[in-house]
């Protein structure tokens, strides 16, 4: 009986594909809660992103500065440059940088879920939140022109580890709750 009952509350098992991209979903939700409350609980107290590394003003995708620059429009900037697009005004490169996040957010819980069958947990969340966090390390002062991380104001780097974080524990658990 409590076999059949346990059944019954267990979420659906989802194939590799889509688990990959409920769980990136789901991360990518976290993150974006994190950026909401962080900019409610500070209310503008931040220092945040306001320049690259040669001057050049950068503006946040919901307040005058971002959190870090995930939270701005360099993301944006980044993909129209990669595209060789015209360069954007901020507002079109914010819309970008949403876009971009809500594609590869879920994509990389499909690499979540490739490592997860290759190594035991914690290994594969551990290595997931590397390979993250240098992406985003080495991507933003190479491709888009920031200071390199440990340049960036305090509070940006804590909110950079701290959105990361929240993103890569849940797309963890929601692919291993998926399972």
């Amino acid at each position: 009986m409590l076999r059949v009952e346990a059944q019954r509350t267990r979420p659906p098992r989802l194939p590799w594909f889509s688990r990959g991209l409920v769980a990136g979903a789901a991360g990518t939700f976290t993150m974006a809660t994190w950026y909401h409350l962080e900019r409610r609980l500070r209310r503008g107290r931040y220092t945040g992103v306001t320049a690259l590394a040669d001057g050049t003003p950068v503006e946040g995708l919901f307040s005058h500065e971002g959190l870090d620059y995930d939270d701005s429009v360099v993301p944006g900037q980044i993909v129209a440059s990669l595209l060789k697009l015209p360069e954007p005004k901020p507002r079109q490169a914010g819309a970008i940088a949403l876009l971009l996040r809500w594609t590869y957010g879920p994509a990389f819980g499909i690499a979540h879920v490739w490592l997860r069958k290759r190594l035991p947990e914690p290994a594969a969340s551990l290595l997931f939140g590397s390979v993250l966090m240098t992406v985003t390390s080495v991507a933003f002062p190479v491709l888009g022109g920031t200071p390199v991380p440990w340049r960036w104001p305090r509070d940006a780097q804590i909110s950079s580890l701290g959105s990361h974080t929240g993103y890569i524990i849940t797309a963890s658990v929601v692919d291993n709750i998926l399972r």
